[in-house]
């Protein structure tokens, strides 16, 4: 059974002598309803000793968590009884992980290292709201805890903490089948989705949207999947000499902080690959977007009849699968 860390297990005393600079989240805001990336920033070991263990608690509303591995750490997690269940892709899970330990590694006093993890956000909270992951480092002859709650600037061990942003409402942060507006994930703000309907038998088609970086911090578009497709990918068009071609991003499209970046017929674009069947219009394609820092979100691309997409926009109708 998963037990809180309180701080009564550890004592306030251990802190004495530790260095000033706090445990701290890379990320300063998750959106409602998404999936988020969570980097756990510690600067320093206990007190002059090497840190040996470091261990996250996840607050209740975050589920679906999945750690990444350190080299040179033995990573284990502790699964524990959630307070609602949640819908994770048709699956409904009433438990997962609630703590995430990195042990066995060193890091010296004089150096500094990160932790990641990502998880959902569930759509209970509303934008505003704080979500604290206490986190402890553990030496050789003590700790130093990152567990205090309160939100207080004047305590020595504040919590980590991420300020929630509104989404849009859904489970995952989708655009509701088109009627959304604005889709919104951390400083994130996705809007005009669409894709053109194929024609039978058509094996590819293009989705386009405009992505705006309200934040100070650039990120990447780096992949995108829906059930709708085989596999998805993001392209953009260029002129060779007199010929426009095709050709994929593979490091991602970058989102360079306070610049709108539109994905439009002739340049950026997502393709949709070894199709299920026709893009009918008038219906609509559920895509998730991932982005390299903030997380993944699901948003709801409308399909629009041929040539509604972007004058003498390209229909990818003359293109393969490769």
């Amino acid at each position: 059974m998963f037990k809180h860390i309180t701080l009564a297990a550890f004592g306030l005393g251990l802190l004495a002598g530790a260095a000033q600079a706090h445990a701290t989240l890379e990320q300063k805001e998750a959106a409602v309803g998404a999936t988020t990336k969570i980097t756990l920033r510690v600067p320093h070991g206990c007190a002059g000793e090497a840190t040996h263990t470091v261990r996250i608690e996840i607050p209740e509303g975050v589920y679906a968590v999945k750690p990444m591995p350190k080299a040179g750490w033995e990573l284990s997690t502790e699964i524990g009884a959630y307070e609602l269940p949640y819908d994770n892709h048709g699956t409904e899970m009433t438990e997962g992980v609630r703590a995430v330990i990195w042990s066995g590694g060193n890091l010296e006093d004089g150096w500094y290292d990160e932790f990641t993890l990502r998880g959902a956000v569930g759509k209970q909270f509303v934008g505003g709201e704080v979500l604290y992951f206490p986190a402890v480092q553990t030496c050789a002859n003590g700790v130093a805890d990152w567990t205090n709650t309160t939100g207080s600037h004047d305590v020595p061990n504040p919590a980590p903490k991420l300020t929630l942003v509104a989404g849009d409402g859904g489970e995952h942060a989708h655009a509701g089948h088109g009627m959304a507006e604005k889709v919104t994930l951390g400083a994130l703000e996705i809007t005009a989705p669409a894709a053109a309907a194929t024609l039978p038998n058509q094996p590819v088609a293009g989705g386009f949207l405009t992505i705006t970086n309200t934040g100070s911090a650039d990120d990447v578009l780096v992949g995108a999947t829906s059930a709708a497709v085989g596999r998805m990918e993001v392209h953009e068009m260029v002129m060779e000499g007199d010929v426009m071609k095709m050709r994929e991003l593979a490091e991602g499209l970058p989102i360079p902080a306070g610049e709108r970046v539109e994905l439009k017929p002739g340049g950026y674009h997502i393709m949709f690959m070894e199709l299920a069947g026709p893009m009918e219009a008038g219906t609509s394609a559920e895509v998730e977007l991932e982005f390299q820092n903030a997380g993944k979100v699901l948003v709801s691309f409308p399909i629009k009849p041929r040539g509604e997409i972007g004058a003498g926009g390209h229909d990818h109708s003359d293109h393969g699968d490769n």
